[in-house]
């Protein structure tokens, strides 16, 4: 069973992993965006990290809403309103569970996606983060490390995609042959999930 501690570490993973992919994520946006991703997403969840250690919520509902929230209001660009869309619906979704299993998160994160996916207008091939997390969601109930592989699978196979959604689209043609950010940075959402159920 996965509590609040388990998903707290996975929101401070994640927040290590952007950190060091920073760099990266902004590249692949300077490529086809507004070159922001890693930054942006670097100063969001720096923030997550920094609000978890000082309310420190009780379920795995509230570690994921409060998260998502945080996201909203630090985050630059689209990428906000979407992540936070992401862990608030599923949070929402896990409710005031004080412990949740996998197949219950599996479903809360599909509520997040199909949140995500009703904001942004998007759907799996628009070169989106929803290349990543569809497949990622899944996978899941066949665990962590296959969701990680699906999520990192979906984002490599945003490259020769052209992007029909958001900055990128108006790139048309010559948002071929670039991987796409956002589902760069979803993928490393997915891994942390790993990462963080490893070192239960």
């Amino acid at each position: 069973m996965l509590d609040a501690d388990f998903f707290r570490r996975w929101m401070t993973v994640a927040a290590a992993s952007v950190d060091r992919e920073a760099e990266r994520l902004t590249a692949l946006d300077s490529a086809i965006g507004d070159a922001d991703h890693g930054s942006n997403m670097q100063r969001g969840f720096t923030a997550v990290r920094a609000t978890l250690e000082k309310e420190s919520p009780q379920t795995p509902g509230q570690v994921l809403t409060l998260a998502g929230r945080q996201l909203i209001s630090t985050v630059g660009g689209a990428a906000g309103p979407l992540y936070g869309t992401l862990l608030r619906r599923a949070g929402k979704a896990l409710g005031d569970a004080s412990e949740v299993d996998e197949a219950q998160l599996a479903e809360a994160l599909r509520a997040g996606v199909d949140g995500v996916m009703a904001l942004g207008g998007a759907a799996p091939g628009d070169k989106t983060m929803i290349d990543a997390l569809a497949p990622a969601v899944d996978a899941l109930p066949d665990g962590f490390a296959a969701a990680r592989a699906a999520a990192e699978e979906g984002a490599v196979a945003t490259t020769p995609l052209q992007a029909r959604k958001g900055r990128a689209s108006y790139l048309g043609e010559r948002s071929i042959g670039h991987q796409d950010p956002g589902a760069t940075s979803s993928a490393l959402l997915i891994a942390a999930l790993e990462e963080a159920s490893s070192g239960a």
